[in-house]
């Protein structure tokens, strides 16, 4: 089974990574955000419809909300990936992606955006780190920092059997 748990900063690459991921594994993915962004944004809906999401045998979570859903998430996962990019490369990303077609990022969100990945070392990882031990202490963790180190990763996994079939999680 492959049940893959995506972190790091806004801009660090996750839904791209979550993507390459799903498209290698069959695993389907789950991001967060877009499922955050579309609905009222009801706390308890959007735990109820992850809860459904991750009771599935095969995933890519894409997002952190560790506050709101490790409980729910972490005792599933069977690997936790962190994308610990720099912290300009995550800004300008953010930047360049509010321009993009179709993109649900929008240009007014930047500056809040920008503040996010500036302060996320300081404010937002140390949380996320304390509630993944909290909930998924035993669960590998893999840290990825270079585009080099993201496309051996991908590399070392073993495509599915089938759609949404069952993949195998690199070794540790």
């Amino acid at each position: 089974m492959t049940r893959i748990l995506l972190l790091g900063c806004a801009g660090s690459g996750k839904t791209t990574l979550a993507r390459r991921l799903s498209e290698k594994t069959g695993a389907p993915v789950i991001d967060l955000d877009a499922i955050w962004r579309g609905r009222v944004q009801e706390t308890a809906d959007f735990r109820a419809t992850l809860a459904a999401l991750h009771a599935q045998d095969a995933w890519i979570s894409d997002g952190n909300f560790a506050a709101v859903t490790f409980d729910l998430r972490m005792p599933r996962t069977d690997l936790v990936v962190w994308l610990d990019r720099p912290r300009l490369l995550c800004a300008w990303r953010a930047i360049t992606r509010t321009f993009r077609a179709g993109e649900m990022h929008r240009p007014g969100d930047l500056l809040t955006v920008l503040k996010f990945i500036w302060g996320f070392d300081r404010q937002n990882r140390p949380r996320i780190e304390t509630l993944r031990l909290q909930y998924g202490a035993a669960t590998p963790v893999v840290r990825l920092r270079t585009d080099a180190e993201i496309a051996a990763f991908v590399e070392t996994l073993q495509a599915a059997d089938g759609p949404c079939g069952t993949a195998t999680v690199p070794p540790r």
